[in-house]
This record gives structure tokens, sequence and C-alpha cells, in this order.
């Protein structure tokens, strides 16, 4: 009786054991422990992990595209204003250039709760159709490797187009500033040549919704 007495005490007071997604780590996969997960993500570089209750559902959080298990009370005010017409769990990307052509950079963010997913470095001699277009073809081979079938919202009507035709139909002439912008076209059209996807590229309707999610703010 005693020795029951004192192993439930000792089960009940025992830290209830978690369960960790590593989604970009070192070696992504569900551990254990924090020790185990820890070891996977210190000093990586945009690493994205979370702890679960139970194995099961770290598993299927692993399984899962990870941005859907990042929320707070902030993102779910954001949740409640978007229009119901907005499919939610999404990838909006945007381009920004100061000038035509200018500084020209790019992003990607997922629609629930505006976290961004990644942001281009800032390119001289850009235009910012260049810039939606790279951020789709980006956006497109994340999800990919991703194994995930979001879809993606863009509101450029033009970067649609040339993705569609697998060409980014830009009259930018090519200079020495801009040759890094240029060599990315021509990976992007490459990875459009060579890979097929299931994501739907949806346009983003700013006049009825308001500025995209991605949106650099800066008009």
């Amino acid at each position: 009786m005693t020795g029951s007495y004192i192993l439930y005490i000792f089960t009940a007071t025992m830290a209830k054991q978690k369960f960790y997604v590593v989604w970009q780590g070192v070696n992504p996969g569900v551990y254990g422990s924090w020790d185990e997960c820890k070891a996977q993500v210190s000093g990586f570089e945009n690493a994205r992990y979370k702890s679960f209750e139970s194995r099961e559902e770290a598993d299927k959080a692993f399984s899962e595209n990870p941005w859907k298990h990042f929320t707070s009370r902030k993102n779910k005010r954001t949740e409640e204003i978007l229009p119901s017409e907005i499919i939610k769990e999404s990838l909006a990307v945007d381009a920004a250039c100061s000038g035509n052509p200018g500084k020209m950079e790019y992003r990607g963010v997922f629609v629930a709760d505006k976290v961004e997913i990644f942001r281009s470095a800032v390119y001289e001699d850009g235009t910012n159709n260049i810039g939606e277009f790279l951020a789709i073809v980006h956006a497109l081979a994340l999800l990919k490797q991703k194994n995930s079938s979001l879809p993606i919202y863009s509101d450029s009507v033009n970067a649609i187009k040339w993705i569609q035709k697998k060409k980014c139909n830009t009259k930018l002439e090519r200079t020495p500033h801009n040759a890094p912008i240029f060599e990315l076209i021509a990976r992007a059209e490459k990875w459009l040549e060579t890979n097929t996807y299931p994501n739907k590229l949806m346009k983003w309707e700013t006049g009825q919704w308001g500025e995209i999610p991605a949106d650099f703010g800066r008009k």
C-alpha cells in the first residue's frame, strides 16, 4: 500500500513529457526532449520548431504545414477581420520597389496570421513586376520542398500571367547593377520549366479586401 502510494505521488508530480517538432533545423523530425530539440535548432538560422503534448500530435504536426501551428492572441484578431472569401490557409506574396527601376525586394507571409515566411535581399535596378514574379516562384519552390499544396495570393496580374507562360516578360535592360536580378530570373524560369506544382495561384482583390497581407506598407 505504502509503495503504491509513493509511486502515485511520484508519477503525479513528474513533469509531463513534451514532444518537439523541428520543421527547420539541423535534422528535422520529432524529438522527445528539449535537449534533443535544442541541439537541432540552436544557432540554426530561421529555425522553426514547437512543442506538443503527445507524440501523436507531434507526428501529425510534423507532416503538416508548420505555419498553421504558429498563432497568438494578436494573430487571432487578424483572422477575425479577414473576409470570409479569403482562404486563410494560404501564402501571400508581394514586392516593393523604390523607383522604376529602383531598389527591389519581395517577401511571402502566411495569410492567417501574417507571419513572414521568407524575404529576399534588396536588389539594385529592379522593377515591381519582376519582384512579384520572383516572389511567386520562390513561394512555389518553397511549398514544393515542404510537400505543401497551399494556394498562393498575388495582387499582380502581370506576374501571374508570367508564371503561367513560364517567362518573365520584362522590358528592363540588363546592366552591371541588376545582373543579380537577371540571374534570379533565369533560375526562376528554369524552375518553372522543369517543375510542376499543385498550388493554385489566385489574384488578391485589393479593391474588396484591402492591401495584400504581404504588402510592405510603404505607399
